[in-house]
């Protein structure tokens, strides 16, 4: 097999065109496709304490209720008026 001497120069400039272009283009991206990603993580962790605190609020309420609704020796409308005037921590 012959290889023309003028292959060896052309293989080496594409060689370095091609490192040139990663280090360029390549790269960048995969920066910038890697710092997305770290934001996304971050505001679905954010979103998911939300979510959790949120989620336990409503646990809270709903165990008022049901002392309310299990409590037959309070008065109702009372006990809905004093736990409406009760912040909630």
């Amino acid at each position: 097999m012959h290889i023309s001497p003028i292959l060896i120069p052309i293989l080496g400039i594409c060689c370095g065109l091609l490192a040139i272009f990663g280090g360029v283009v390549v790269r960048p991206y995969i920066r910038f496709r890697e710092r997305k990603m770290e934001i996304e993580a971050e505001l679905m962790r954010q979103r998911i304490e939300m979510d959790t605190a949120r989620h336990e609020r409503l646990d809270q309420r709903v165990a008022v209720l049901e002392r309310i609704v299990t409590d037959r020796g309070l008065n109702v409308a009372d006990e809905i008026e004093r736990l409406r005037d009760k912040p909630l921590n």
